[in-house]
């Protein structure tokens, strides 16, 4: 089993800065991706972005070129969201994906609001 630490988010200003972090508590044997996705009140959890052992990376079209995926190292992974819109604004869950296993963080809120 996999559990997570999830910091960061909060309430920002349209066109404003968060910082996502997570880390995992364990390392799955053999590959791996890490990730974020998100889920806005009525709506379905959608996927925000991706990046695998090797640091490839995968975005949503609708955050392309304002938000920024990393890896600190093999258990952490980071979310870098810039010019955040209201339409941003969700619970953000990090998540780890073993072949067809997947594991879920507990959440961050996001919100973004004049």
């Amino acid at each position: 089993q996999v559990t997570f630490v999830q910091s960061g988010g909060g309430l920002v200003q349209p066109g404003g800065s968060l910082r996502l972090s997570c880390r995992a508590s364990t390392i799955p044997n053999g590959d791996f991706e890490m990730g974020w996705y998100r889920q806005a009140p009525g709506q379905e959890r959608e996927l925000v972005a991706t990046v695998t052992t090797t640091r490839q990376t995968n975005y949503a079209d609708s955050v392309k070129g304002r938000f920024i995926i990393s890896r600190d190292n093999s258990l952490s992974v980071n979310l870098l969201m810039n010019n955040l819109q209201p339409n941003d604004t969700a619970l953000y869950y990090c998540n780890m994906q073993v072949g067809t296993r997947a594991f879920w963080g507990q959440g961050t809120q996001v919100t973004v609001s004049s």
